[in-house]
C-alpha cells in the first residue's frame, strides 16, 4: 500500500500535492508508530516558484535532497523552532516539493498525545505543518530519508477524493513571493 515510486516522478507538483490528500502519513521512531489522514498540502514549483527554496536554482546543503529523484523527505527548520515535512517529486534535478500542511490523527494517539503535551488529540492539533510534524516525531534530521522505506512513508487506502470537498487557494506564508504568493497551490480536504 505505500505509494509506488512513479507516483513521486510525477513532474506535476500541483497535481501531486491534490492527490495527496487522503493518504496516509506514516513515522515509525524508536518503535513508536503513528499516523492519519493528510488534509492540507501547499505545491512548490522548483527553480521557477519565488515562494521555493529552489528558486532561481539556488543551491544550499539544506536544499540539496530537492534536487534529488522524488521520493524523499525534506524536512527543515522554519523559524529556528518548527520542522517542516516536504515530500519531494519529479525527477532528479527538478526540485519540487510538496509541504505537508495537515492530517487527522488516527494511529498512534498515545505518542502523538505525548509529543504534544496532550490529553487527547484532534485533527485541531495537527493541522499546522509545524504540530503535525512534532506529534509525528518528524525532526530536520530526518531530511533525505526514502519516503518508501520504514521510518516515514505514505500510503494508498483507496480513499477517492471528490473535487467538490477540496478547497484550493494560496499558500500560507509566503508573501515575500510576491505574484506566486497567490498560485492556487494549496489544497485542503473539507469537513476535518
Amino acid at each position: 500500500m505505500k505509494l509506488e515510486r512513479s507516483f513521486y516522478l510525477n513532474p506535476d507538483v500541483v497535481a501531486v500535492a491534490r492527490s495527496l490528500l487522503g493518504k496516509y502519513l506514516y513515522t515509525n521512531f524508536e518503535g513508536k508508530f503513528c499516523g492519519g489522514m493528510i488534509t492540507e498540502t501547499e505545491a512548490y514549483r522548483g527553480v521557477t516558484d519565488r515562494a521555493s527554496h529552489a528558486y532561481g536554482n539556488r543551491r544550499t546543503p539544506r536544499t540539496e535532497v530537492m534536487y534529488q529523484e522524488g521520493g524523499l523527505a525534506y524536512v527543515y527548520l522554519c523559524y529556528g523552532i518548527h520542522s517542516l515535512f516536504n515530500v519531494v517529486t519529479n525527477g532528479k534535478d527538478s526540485p519540487h516539493a510538496v509541504l505537508v500542511r495537515g492530517m487527522v490523527p488516527e494511529f498512534g494517539l498515545d505518542h502523538m498525545t505525548e509529543r504534544l503535551n496532550k490529553k487527547s488529540i484532534t485533527a485541531k492539533n495537527t493541522n499546522g505543518p509545524g504540530k503535525l510534524t512534532k506529534a509525528l516525531g518528524i525532526h530536520f534530521s530526518h531530511t533525505g530519508l526514502n519516503l518508501r522505506g520504514d521510518r516515514i512513508w505514505i500510503e494508498d487506502r483507496g480513499i477517492l477524493i471528490e473535487d467538490d470537498k477540496i478547497t484550493t487557494g494560496s499558500r500560507i506564508g509566503v508573501d515575500y513571493a510576491k505574484e506566486d504568493a497567490s498560485l492556487p497551490y494549496r489544497f485542503v480536504l473539507q469537513s476535518f
